[in-house]
């Protein structure tokens, strides 16, 4: 499998609000590149957001604003391109957010989110969170909500998935954006 696992943080509800992004690389089903990055978003941070990710508005002080973040990036996005997340709704939200907010093109590349992959393979576990899928796969996740570990999380949840069923199953949920 070749795909690219995203994970945003967010400093509020607004889409735009992006304050971190990761990114894992796998080809040939191997896990073979990351990008991590702080994003300084041109909005408020919220208490509760900065309570689940741990991240402040003095660290993102001298962070890229997303359009800089873009640049290195949009390169990752194009039309045979899979991007992964788990609940692929928020993160693909994020980032289309984002591009709204900055006028900037929206990309077309396929999308697939690992809580469907896992609702679908794993129908009797009693909730599909990350953290609950890495518990029952025994993937390490030690710092959940850290965008790098949560991408991370998600690729490997999927390749756990696809040495488990194939990639038949996971082929069908794949949806365009």
């Amino acid at each position: 499998m070749n795909f690219i696992a995203m994970d945003f943080e967010t400093a509020n509800a607004k889409r735009h609000s992006a304050c971190s992004l990761a990114l894992v690389m796998v080809r040939n089903s191997q896990i073979v590149g990351e990008y991590y990055t702080l994003i300084q978003p041109e909005t408020e941070f919220f208490w509760r957001n900065i309570q689940i990710h741990g991240i402040h508005p003095k660290d993102v002080v001298n962070a890229p604003k997303f359009p800089e973040v873009w640049q290195q990036i949009e390169q990752y996005y194009q039309e045979n391109s899979l991007i992964v997340a788990h609940n692929a709704g928020f993160d693909t939200g994020v980032l289309t957010g984002c591009l709204d907010y900055y006028g900037l093109n929206q990309p077309h590349y396929l999308s697939l989110c690992t809580v469907k992959t896992s609702r679908q393979l794993y129908p009797e576990v009693p909730n599909h969170k990350l953290n609950t899928m890495c518990d029952l796969l025994e993937i390490p996740l030690n710092n959940h909500h850290d965008a790098l570990e949560d991408s991370r999380a998600c690729a490997n949840i999927l390749l756990h998935q696809e040495k488990m069923f194939g990639v038949e199953p996971l082929k069908k949920l794949v949806t365009m954006k």
